[in-house]
């Protein structure tokens, strides 16, 4: 479900893959009660059936250096799902972020299914904000420590590649994209949490694992491997 169909997009520079990207953001690490509506909010009906949900993944991204131009994004993985190749990858069910450059340059190299909103970052000594409106309405705000400590470094590459897989299913295609990342981490605390539950999965009963803030990236996106995306893939 988007918050602009295809045919409103505008028209905007096409910017093909691979990209490189640079940046800082945060990660929260949840688990969801088997009865929560964000389990399956978004993701595609074909793939509703093979959700497997032991852990869950709240990302907020700031890219200070991005081929389509900086921009700010906000996305959700509720888990891993089974695709046309017979195997299981996790899959983004919800992303919005604030550029429509990065929306249709996403939908059409990655099918990832990006919508535009409107982004507010506020820094401070002790907390730091990240908000996400359409028109007014609050989609999601969340809080997070100011983090503390040494900086922690970190690679993808260290990570099961199994694990490093990701797949979308846009207008009948399957897409498969494996993102290369390199940075540091700090732990951030999540101090506080709204989610609209509406135009944004309601993760408010989720049970927080671990916050972390990701910072000074490196990040590579790969061109996706397309395949067909067919309704009997559960």
């Amino acid at each position: 479900m988007f918050l602009q169909p295809e045919a409103s997009l505008p028209d905007t520079a096409r910017v093909p893959a691979p990209w490189t990207l640079r940046g800082h953001g945060w990660i929260v690490l949840l688990r969801l009660p088997r009865t929560a509506t964000a389990r399956t909010a978004f993701v595609d009906r074909e793939l509703q059936g093979s959700l497997r949900a032991a852990m869950s993944a709240l990302v907020c991204v700031e890219y200070t250096d991005a081929p389509c131009g900086a921009y700010r994004e906000l996305l959700f993985v509720p888990g891993t799902m089974r695709f046309p190749d017979g195997r299981r990858h996790p899959s983004i069910s919800r992303i919005l972020v604030s550029t429509w450059t990065s929306v249709v340059n996403g939908r059409e190299n990655w099918g990832i299914p990006k919508d535009r909103a409107d982004f507010d970052i506020v820094r401070g000594r002790e907390r730091d904000g990240f908000s996400v409106s359409d028109r007014g309405r609050n989609l999601c705000h969340v809080e997070f420590e100011t983090p503390r400590g040494p900086r922690l470094p970190f690679r993808t590459s260290w990570l099961p590649g199994s694990w490093g897989t990701l797949a979308q299913v846009h207008e009948g295609r399957a897409f498969y994209y494996q993102p290369r990342a390199r940075g540091s981490l700090r732990p951030a605390r999540l101090l506080d949490g709204r989610y609209d539950g509406t135009l944004f999965p309601d993760l408010a009963a989720a049970t927080v694992l671990a916050s972390l803030r990701v910072e000074d990236f490196s990040m590579e996106f790969p061109v996706a491997r397309i395949g067909e995306g067919s309704p009997t893939m559960v």
